[in-house]
């Protein structure tokens, strides 16, 4: 995870972790359609079950060899379908740009990474605080630090860096769209002090007028909603073969849920939030209004 890979576009090293997903996931349908056991699979290749579970899920690497051998046994003989699934793997192998933040990043977020710079689309809820892509530097900083108490100041300098890094999606060529929902809850609550936290309001203000940002805010006044769950993210991709992933942080992993009944109650809870929170000028009027107050 610590390895730096030759420099790539932030397209081509966001898209790796895709592209390892479509091939996984193309390798399960032929494993699947042949009637072969993930444990039948793994002895092809001199690895475990396990090991066959985790290339399905897009979650390591792929070898070559280990795509070939799998391809012959599930009877795949077609040089140009070979040809074609040997390319993604070669394409799934590129390092992303964030490898060289490997000292700080786990490997847990990792695949987030690649995924947040490979959407189209960006759907958030966040309780807490602001949305790290929307975080000023000095915010971020405050966020980071009171979260690692004791840690070294370049620590939390690279952290920082990376989240910053993370947001140059946001105003590039093919920048995804972002819809963020914010709770008032986590406007209100201080990190850095009374300065930080104004300028932390007008950078939301700012941002809520680019043209691919939406940001509402769900204000205390609206009482219970359907966020009540605490904060996920939906991330949408550009390939029709690869469905939405709904991205749910914990303390020291996370979960990425694709399974269509899971995704379809989060995508109902997001519609409702959407359609409950006051709209992108509202919620900029709330965002004014706080700013007074600060």
């Amino acid at each position: 995870m610590g390895r730096v890979g030759k420099p790539v576009s932030a397209g081509e090293s966001s898209g790796s972790v895709v592209r390892r997903i479509l091939l996984g996931s193309q390798l399960r349908r032929l494993r699947e359609s042949r009637g072969i056991t993930r444990e039948a699979a793994g002895y092809s290749i001199r690895a475990s079950e396990s090991k066959i579970s985790r290339m399905e899920l897009g979650r390591v690497s792929f070898k070559a060899r280990d795509v070939e051998d799998l391809l012959t046994l599930y009877g795949v003989t077609d040089e140009a379908e070979r040809d074609s699934l040997l390319g993604l793997a070669r394409e799934a192998n590129v390092a992303g740009w964030w490898h060289s933040y490997g000292d700080v990043l786990p490997g847990w977020f990792q695949t987030y990474v690649g995924l947040e710079g490979a959407a189209s689309l960006i759907r958030i809820y966040e309780v807490q605080f602001v949305h790290g892509l929307l975080q000023t530097e000095a915010y971020a900083h405050a966020v980071v630090a009171r979260g690692m108490p004791g840690a070294p100041t370049a620590e939390i300098d690279r952290r920082v860096a990376l989240r910053l890094a993370r947001q140059k999606a946001l105003v590039s060529e093919r920048a995804p769209r972002f819809h963020a929902v914010l709770d008032e809850a986590a406007l209100r609550r201080p990190y850095g002090g009374r300065e930080v936290m104004r300028a932390q309001l007008r950078h939301l203000i700012e941002m809520s007028e680019q043209p691919n940002i939406t940001l509402q805010v769900m204000p205390f006044s609206f009482g219970g909603h359907a966020g009540e769950s605490g904060a996920f993210t939906m991330l949408r991709f550009p390939e029709s073969d690869l469905s939405d992933i709904v991205y749910l942080e914990q303390l020291t992993s996370a979960l990425y849920l694709d399974k269509a009944e899971e995704v379809a109650q989060y995508e109902k809870a997001m519609v409702r939030l959407h359609e409950d929170c006051p709209g992108p000028e509202e919620s900029r009027d709330l965002l004014r209004g706080l700013l007074q107050l600060t």
